[in-house]
């Protein structure tokens, strides 16, 4: 007889925290910041239970900071996009480790600044 699979709470805390921390990898390889937490959160998110809207916050981060980088670009001419850029980059490392640390504790963060596109 086959035995159930079950997961565990710490399972789905974990996964959540690798879900935030994979958008760091746009760090060490150009553009697999975008795409490794799409992977990931499309891979688990039937699996367990909360991935779904931690994958939701991260996507919405995703696509909110690619717009914010496209304005930030065009306002280049006025000199304000590059100190704008240098931010959004602070906030593209920062906000995820904040919102790993957050699911790990069992936590749902949401973003600052981030546009809900999924909800």
């Amino acid at each position: 007889m086959q035995q159930p699979s079950f997961t565990s709470d710490s399972e789905t805390r974990q996964w959540a925290t690798f879900l935030h921390l994979s958008l760091l990898a746009g760090v060490l390889v150009p553009g697999a910041g975008f795409v490794l937490p799409i992977v990931l959160w499309q891979l688990k998110k039937n699996e367990l239970p909360g991935i779904d809207a931690h994958g939701k916050v991260v996507a919405n981060w995703i696509v909110s900071s690619l717009i914010y980088g496209l304005v930030c670009g065009m306002l280049i001419v006025f000199l304000i996009g590059l100190p704008l850029l240098g931010l959004l980059g602070l906030l593209g490392t920062i906000f995820p480790i904040i919102g790993a640390v957050k699911a790990n504790n069992g936590e749902l963060w949401t973003y600052p600044l981030s546009i809900r596109f999924f909800s």
